[in-house]
């Protein structure tokens, strides 16, 4: 199936315990390339959700960032900077030996110098959110790859109906080329036994066996196999672009083995007008490849 690897989703999941955002880009690329980006507090689920990006994706470079915000404010740490704490309270009491000052160290005097406490969130358990919160976050990560692949499939019919077009053309120029070098064939086959009649009246040569030779030369610029070949790698190409199988690849390759065919015609084929098609041919097919490029 012609899908375009190409593709954007976006969307978000709320509910009493959180909020889960999750955006999905793609764009072309020869494999598979994951770049994920998930918070800490489920960095945990990195393999399981690759497994599912594999599963519906086989190519393009793909940019996935899950974010969460939980309903929950997590409960504050509090550290006390002991070390801190013990040298203070040995100048405090120096100074109150020495009749500084007078009173003693008490909490709020530890409240207000900023390097006696540390306040900070405290981090969740390891597993923690992703147990509360797992099946969520695979639930929004699978429904904004359903997202995706329905874009990037909208794509893939456009792709298709181009490419359908510059086959069918494809298919015309193949054609013109078989008829021109078929005529070419009868041209040159006629130019060498008129040729051979001229070089007859002089020499005494076997008339039969010369119009064999003439025949065999001639055949040399057959391409009936090529042009099988052609229309066979046509018919493969409608079977690959019919499968639910990704088939970038596969068409990629397929135009190298057309391109190769054709290579091969312009070679042997002679006539006129065959350089000037089989050019038209190579274009067509340089202009395909470009396009099998945003194939899955």
């Amino acid at each position: 199936m012609i899908k375009s690897m190409t593709g954007f989703a976006s969307l978000t999941r709320d509910d009493e315990r959180g909020a889960i955002g999750v955006t999905i880009r793609s764009v072309n690329h020869r494999f598979l390339d994951l770049q994920l980006r998930l918070p800490a507090a489920i960095a945990d689920m990195e393999p399981r959700l690759r497994a599912l990006v594999q599963k519906h994706l086989a190519r393009g470079r793909v940019e996935i960032s899950v974010s969460l915000q939980l309903r929950q404010p997590a409960a504050p740490h509090v550290e006390l900077n002991e070390e801190f704490a013990q040298a203070l309270a040995a100048a405090v009491h120096l100074a109150r030996s020495r009749g500084v000052i007078s009173g003693e160290l008490t909490a709020s005097d530890l409240l207000r110098l900023p390097q006696a406490l540390s306040i900070r969130e405290k981090l969740p358990e390891a597993g923690g959110v992703s147990a509360l919160l797992g099946s969520v976050v695979d639930e929004a990560v699978f429904t904004a790859l359903q997202q995706l692949d329905e874009m990037r499939a909208r794509e893939g019919v456009h792709l298709r109906n181009d490419l359908d077009v510059r086959k069918a053309l494809l298919a015309g120029l193949i054609t013109r080329i078989a008829t021109a070098a078929n005529t070419g064939r009868e041209e040159l086959e006629a130019r060498l036994l008129e040729r051979a009649r001229e070089i007859a009246t002089a020499l005494p040569i076997d008339q039969a066996a010369l119009s064999q030779e003439v025949v065999r030369v001639a055949q040399r610029s057959d391409i009936s196999e090529e042009v099988t070949r052609f229309h066979g790698h046509l018919a493969h190409w409608d079977a690959l672009s019919d499968s639910p199988e990704p088939c970038g690849r596969k068409l990629d390759f397929l135009l190298q083995e057309m391109n190769r065919e054709v290579n091969t015609i312009g070679a042997k084929a002679d006539g006129l007008q065959v350089s000037e098609v089989v050019i038209q041919a190579k274009a067509e097919l340089e202009r395909m490849r470009e396009q099998v490029q945003n194939v899955e």
